[in-house]
C-alpha cells in the first residue's frame, strides 16, 4: 500500500484531477470579473461617470487586444448604450456572471463527489482484497468486528476527501488570491489589512486546530476498540452467562463509554473555542473596511465604488478561507486515518494475488504424490506442534493419522489443508509448492474439513453449494434496461478499479458435483447428505417449513394425495388412532381450543393471535355465542389448577414442558391475578385480566393437560361457533386466514401440518417419529423426496450457521467438503461433536461411498477412534509433534507399541 494517502489519490485519480484543476483555473475568469462588475455599475451608470452630458453614451462590449507579434485585434467593437441602456446591459451581465459561477461549481462539486465515491469504492475494495490475502496466523490477532469498522467507517471520510484532495485548495485558494487581489488594486493599505488578517487565521488557526487532531485520533481509536469489544460481547454470550459476568462488561462498557465522552466533550469545547476564533478575525476586517474605507472615501482618496466593490470582495474572502482552513484540518485528520488503516492492513507476507486469480476453465485432476519434507510448526508462542516430519501420500491412498491430543496430528493435518504455514520444509505436489499453487488448484481439487465450522448467512443450500461456487459458470439474461444498466455498473467498477465479475451469474459448477446443471443437482447431492447421516434432519427442516406454492409446484399438487396414502398406510399398519384428521363438524380432541375454534391458519406476519383477539368481529362472536364466559370460566380453573399442581416446583422441572399456555414466570403473576379475581364473575374483570384468563384456554388440549375442563357442551358450543365465524366472516379477516380444506393445499400452514391435515394423538409413545419415517417412505413412493428435500434446504441457517446444532452443523461441514469431489481429502477430526458410534458410522459411510469402482480420491483422516484406522491402507501416529510409527493397521496391532496401547 502507498504510505501516503496524496501520493495514493494522485496514483489512481490524476487525470481526473488534472482535468478538473483545469476547470477551476478556467472558473478563476468569470469569479474576478463578479468582482469588478459592481464597481462599474455603481461608478458609471449610477453615479453618472461618463454620461455628463444630455443623451450621452459609451461603448459596451468593445472586445480589442494588443496581442505580441501580431499587434492591435478588435473582436468585436460594441455598442453604444445611454445611461439607462448600461445599467440594465451590466446587471444582466452580473447575472450571467452570478449563473456562470454557479454552474462550475456544481460541475466542480458534481465532479469531486463521483470521483470521490469512486476513491472510497477503490480503497474499499483493496482493502477487503487485502484481508482476503492475510496470511492465516494474522487472522488469530485481529478482530473482525474492528477490521469491519475501519472499512465501513474509517475510510469513509478518504473518499470525500478524494475529491477535494487538490481541487479545494486550487479552487478555494484561486478564490482567496483573486478576491484578495482585487482588494489590492482597489487600494493598497485596504489590501494590506486584509492580507494581515489573512495571515494571523492562516498561522493561529491550524495551529490551534492541532489539539482537535490529536482528540479526533483518541476519539476515532477508543471507538474503534468499542466496536471490537461489542463484537467480543456477541460472539461470547454463552460464556458470559455460563461465568456470571455480565455486570463485569457492563463496568467495562461504562468505562469505555466515559473515556470516549471525555474526550469528546474536550473536542467539542477545543472546537467551538477555535470557532470563536475565527469568527472573530473574520469579523475585525469589515469594522476596520468601514472605519478607514469610510475615512478615506470622505478625504476623496477612495471613491464609493471601490469601497463597495472592496466589501464586496472581501465579503466573499472569509469563505474560501475557512474552507481552505477546514480543508487543512481535514487533509491532517484524513492522513491519521490513513496511516492508521495503513498500519493494519500492511501486513506481511501477504498470498500472491497470483493465487487467487480467477480460474473458469475445469482444473485438471492431482495425479502426483502429496510429499511432506522435514515439515516443522510452530504455534503463536514459538512452541513447537511438529517437528522435522517428512512422508508421502500417494494418490488413492487412504490415510489414519492417530495420536492423543497435543501430540502433533491435527496441526499436520491443517498445514496439509494450508490452515497454517510452515516454520520450515515443504509439502509439495509434482515438485511445486503446496503453498505457491493457485487456489483455483487446491481449492478445487483438495478438501478440508475439520470441527471449527463456519456458515455464511444464507440458505442451508447456499452453504451446502459454497465449495462449488469458483467463478460464473453461465451469463445471466438481461432485459434491454436491465443490460443497459449493468453496462453502465461495470464500467463504473472498472474506473474504480473493481473486477466485472457478475453475482447475478450462476456461479455453481455441477459438473465438479457430478451433475450437469441446478436440475439434477439434488441427485448428487443426496448421497452425501445420507453419507453423513443429515438427510432425516433436512426433512425435519422441511416438514417444519412453510412451501413456496410458485417454486414446489409438485409438492403442493400433491398434498392432498399425500394425505390419503398416509392414512391408507396408518390404516394397514393398525395405526388409525395415531393421527386426528381435522372435521369441520366436530370438535378435534387433540388440537388446542384455539385451534378448534379457528379451524385455520393466519397469514403471518399480517395476521396475529393479539390482532384477532381485538378484531370488533372476532369480539362480538364471543358476546353473540356467550364464550366469553365459558372461556373465562374455563380459564379460571387452568390457572387454579396449574398454580396449585405447580408453584412450588423449581422453574426447570420437566413438568413446566407440559404446560403449554404457561411458563415457570407466569406462575407468581396468575397467583396474583386469582387472589384479586375471588369473586370469579366475568363482569368484575378488567378488560386486560379478562384477555389474560381467556388466553389459558386458547392453549388448552384435554388429552395432554387432563384437567377434565372440556365438556361435550362447550366442545358442541365452540364448533358451532367456528361456523358462524366462517359463515359471516368479513372480507378484511378472510383474506388474512385460510380455512382448512381437504382438498386445497394451505400455504400458511407448514407442510407436516398439510400432509396430517389434523393433529398427531398425545396417547401414542414415539408417534411423531413413527409419522416422519412413514412421510419419508411416501415421499419416495411419490418420487417427492427430492422436492421436499429442497425445501428444508432452504432453511436459513443464521449468522455463523447458529440456527443449526453443533451436530448438524458438523455434518453440513462435512458434507459440503465432499460434495467437491476433489482428489485429496483431509478431515481433521470434524465429527468431534458427535458420539463415537454415529462417528464410525459416518466415517465407514464416507470411505466406502469415496471409493466407488473408477473413482478413489486420497483420504487423509484425523480419527479420534483409533480402531477404524483398519479401514485404511496406512496408519500415521504422531506423538510429541514427532512421527513415532507408521505402517498398516495389521503391523501396527501386532507390534508391541504406541498403537497397540492407543487400541487397548
Amino acid at each position: 500500500m502507498e504510505k501516503s494517502l496524496a501520493r495514493y489519490i494522485w496514483k489512481n485519480t490524476r487525470l481526473q484531477q488534472l482535468w478538473i484543476l483545469a476547470v477551476v483555473a478556467a472558473s478563476m475568469v468569470p469569479y474576478f470579473l463578479s468582482f469588478d462588475l459592481p464597481k462599474q455599475i455603481v461608478n458609471g451608470p449610477i453615479q453618472g461617470d461618463g454620461f455628463e452630458g444630455p443623451g450621452a453614451t459609451q461603448t459596451f462590449m468593445h472586445i480589442a487586444y494588443n496581442i505580441p507579434l501580431i499587434g492591435h485585434v478588435e473582436f468585436f467593437q460594441g455598442v453604444q448604450l445611454n445611461r439607462f441602456q448600461m445599467l440594465m446591459a451590466l446587471s444582466l451581465v452580473f447575472l450571467a456572471l452570478v449563473v456562470l459561477n454557479g454552474l462550475f461549481k456544481f460541475y466542480i462539486n458534481t465532479y469531486k463527489g463521483r470521483l470521490g465515491e469512486r476513491m472510497l469504492r477503490r480503497i474499499r475494495f483493496e482493502l477487503i482484497d487485502r484481508v482476503l490475502r492475510f496470511p492465516p496466523a494474522h487472522f488469530k490477532r485481529v478482530k473482525s468486528a474492528e477490521i469491519a469498522t475501519m472499512i465501513k467507517d474509517e475510510v469513509e471520510p478518504m473518499g470525500g476527501f478524494t475529491g477535494d484532495a487538490f481541487v479545494s485548495p486550487a479552487l478555494l485558494g484561486g478564490q482567496a488570491i483573486t478576491a484578495l487581489a482585487f482588494i489590492i488594486v482597489q487600494n493598497f493599505w485596504l489590501g494590506m489589512i486584509a492580507a494581515a488578517i489573512v495571515g494571523v487565521q492562516a498561522v493561529v488557526i491550524p495551529r490551534m486546530r492541532k489539539r482537535l487532531l490529536d482528540l479526533g485520533r483518541q476519539r476515532q481509536l477508543t471507538a474503534r476498540e468499542l466496536s471490537g469489544r461489542v463484537g467480543e460481547i456477541v460472539d461470547g454470550i454463552g460464556t458470559i452467562h455460563g461465568n456470571d459476568t455480565s455486570n463485569l462488561e457492563r463496568a467495562d462498557i461504562a468505562s469505555r463509554l466515559g473515556r470516549i465522552f471525555s474526550i469528546r466533550y474536550d473536542l467539542y469545547q477545543w472546537k467551538f473555542l477555535v470557532k470563536f476564533i475565527n469568527n472573530f478575525l473574520a469579523q475585525v476586517t469589515p469594522f476596520l473596511f468601514y472605519a478607514i474605507g469610510g475615512y478615506l472615501a470622505l478625504q476623496g482618496r477612495l471613491d464609493i465604488g471601490q469601497l463597495v466593490a472592496v466589501i464586496s470582495a472581501y465579503k466573499d474572502l472569509p469563505g474560501p478561507l475557512k474552507e481552505l482552513i477546514d480543508w487543512d484540518q481535514m487533509r491532517q485528520d484524513v492522513q491519521v486515518k490513513y496511516q492508521q488503516v495503513y498500519e493494519q492492513f500492511n501486513v506481511e507476507p501477504l498470498i500472491d494475488s497470483r493465487i487467487q486469480e480467477l480460474a473458469i476453465a475445469p482444473v485438471g485432476a492431482l495425479t502426483s504424490a502429496l510429499v511432506v519434507t522435514n515439515l516443522t510448526l510452530s504455534d503463536d508462542s514459538g512452541a513447537r506442534l511438529v517437528d522435522h516430519v517428512s512422508v508421502e501420500i500417494k494418490p488413492n491412498e487412504t490415510v489414519a493419522i492417530v495420536g492423543p491430543n497435543g501430540s502433533g496430528a491435527e496441526a499436520f493435518a491443517e498445514a496439509l489443508g494450508r490452515m497454517i504455514w510452515p516454520d520450515s520444509g515443504r509439502i509439495t505436489i509434482d515438485g511445486r509448492d503446496l503453498l505457491d499453487l493457485p487456489e483455483s488448484i487446491t481449492g478445487r481439487r483438495i478438501s478440508y474439513a475439520s470441527a471449527d465450522t463456519f456458515f455464511f448467512h444464507g440458505s442451508l443450500a447456499s452453504n451446502l453449494l459454497y465449495g462449488l461456487k469458483h467463478a460464473p459458470m453461465t451469463d445471466p439474461v438481461y432485459d434491454e434496461k436491465e443490460a443497459l444498466e449493468y453496462k453502465w455498473h461495470s464500467a463504473e467498477a472498472v474506473k474504480a478499479g473493481n473486477p466485472t465479475l457478475d453475482l447475478n451469474s450462476d456461479w455453481v459448477d455441477y459438473q465438479a458435483a457430478g451433475a450437469s446443471g441446478p436440475e439434477d443437482l439434488l441427485k448428487a447431492i443426496r448421497p452425501v447428505l445420507d453419507a453423513v447421516l443429515i438427510s432425516q434432519d433436512i426433512l425435519d427442516l422441511a416438514l417444519r417449513s412453510n412451501v413456496n406454492t410458485d417454486v414446489h409446484v409438485a409438492v403442493s399438487d400433491h398434498v392432498v394425495a399425500l394425505r390419503a396414502s398416509l392414512r391408507d398406510r396408518l390404516r394397514d399398519e393398525g395405526l388409525d388412532g395415531i393421527v386426528v384428521p381435522f372435521d369441520f363438524d366436530a370438535y378435534n380432541a387433540q388440537a388446542t381450543v384455539g385451534e378448534n375454534l379457528l379451524f385455520g391458519t393466519m397469514k403471518r406476519p399480517l395476521m396475529t393471535n393479539r390482532r384477532l383477539a381485538a378484531h370488533p368481529y372476532f369480539q362480538q362472536l364471543f358476546r353473540e355465542t356467550g364464550l366469553s364466559t365459558d372461556l373465562y370460566a374455563m380459564g379460571l380453573e387452568i390457572a387454579e389448577n396449574a398454580v396449585e399442581l405447580f408453584h412450588d416446583l423449581p422453574p426447570d422441572h420437566p413438568f413446566f414442558q407440559q404446560l403449554t399456555f404457561m411458563t415457570a414466570d407466569d406462575i407468581p403473576t396468575y397467583q396474583a391475578l386469582l387472589q384479586k379475581l375471588q369473586s370469579r364473575r366475568f363482569e368484575d374483570a378488567t378488560p386486560e385480566e379478562r384477555s389474560a384468563i381467556i388466553r389459558l384456554s386458547f392453549a388448552y388440549i384435554e388429552p395432554r393437560h387432563r384437567f377434565g375442563l372440556l365438556t361435550n357442551e362447550l366442545m358442541d358450543k365452540i364448533v358451532s361457533a367456528r361456523k358462524q365465524f366462517h359463515a359471516h366472516i368479513p372480507a378484511d379477516l378472510a383474506e388474512l386466514i385460510e380455512r382448512y380444506d381437504a382438498e386445497r393445499f394451505t400455504p400458511s400452514a407448514s407442510l407436516m401440518d398439510n400432509v396430517l391435515f389434523g393433529r398427531i394423538a398425545y396417547q401414542q409413545a414415539d408417534a411423531s417419529d413413527r409419522i416422519r419415517a412413514i412421510m419419508g417412505e411416501l415421499f419416495d413412493a411419490l418420487d417427492l423426496y427430492d422436492d421436499v428435500l429442497s425445501i428444508g434446504l432452504e432453511f436459513d441457517v443464521g449468522s455463523g450457521g447458529k440456527r443449526l446444532t453443533m451436530v448438524q452443523r458438523q455434518k453440513l461441514n462435512l458434507a459440503r467438503a465432499l460434495l467437491k469431489r476433489s482428489d485429496y481429502f483431509i478431515f481433521n477430526r470434524p465429527l468431534s461433536a458427535l458420539d463415537q458410534r454415529v462417528q464410525d458410522q459416518i466415517t465407514r459411510n464416507i470411505i466406502e461411498d469415496l471409493h466407488k469402482e473408477g473413482e478413489r480420491p486420497a483420504i487423509i483422516w484425523v480419527l479420534s477412534n483409533a480402531r477404524l484406522a483398519e479401514m485404511f491402507d496406512r496408519i500415521l501416529l504422531f506423538d510429541r509433534g514427532g512421527l513415532a510409527e507408521a505402517g498398516n493397521y495389521p503391523e501396527l496391532s501386532e507390534k508391541n507399541g504406541m498403537f497397540k496401547e492407543l487400541l487397548s
